[in-house]
């Protein structure tokens, strides 16, 4: 998708400054060295919804829980989408709401389930909570699963700090 377009809203603000204002990001830092942003849930914006999706213009990437979709958002526009997706399951839902996208990893296994792949996984949401390549077919444990070639996609166009709403 190749780098993200300036919004016009923006001004001269550059796009991380603006992404990290915009999702009201806290307590910015490193963990272990990665460059990884902590991101505490996004408080809601009053703005128009994306066309053709159930969340704002303000959103980067797009989720229903219900309608088992995603879109990737620039400018309020959507880009990409809809996508098939799969979510957790009772007992270990997928969060509702708005966060920021922590940080990625290309690579990604799962401590908590036995070292289980997570590829193109981009982490938005508290307790380990991603977008990665995955089955679709069946619930997740909260993650958003995605098939390989949208997580690629999913993986190359998110950037720490853009801002992911759930509904």
């Amino acid at each position: 998708m190749g780098r993200h377009r300036a919004s016009s809203a923006a001004g001269i603000l550059g796009r991380k400054a603006r992404a990290v204002a915009a999702a009201g990001l806290t307590g910015l830092g490193t963990l272990a060295g990665a460059g990884v942003a902590h991101a505490e849930p996004l408080r809601p914006v009053e703005a128009p919804l994306a066309d053709g999706t159930p969340c704002t213009i303000a959103a980067r990437a797009c989720v229903s829980i219900d309608g088992k979709k995603a879109w990737l958002i620039d400018d309020g526009a959507v880009v990409h989408g809809p996508v098939t997706i799969s979510t957790g399951g009772p007992g270990k839902e997928t969060p509702r709401g708005a966060f920021g996208v922590e940080w990625k990893n290309r690579d990604h296994r799962s401590a908590e389930f036995d070292n289980a792949p997570m590829p193109y996984a981009v982490f938005f949401a508290p307790g380990g909570i991603a977008f990665h390549e995955g089955n679709t077919e069946t619930s997740s444990a909260g993650c958003v699963r995605l098939p390989r070639a949208e997580a690629a996609h999913f993986y190359e166009y998110l950037q720490v700090g853009d801002r992911v709403e759930i509904v």
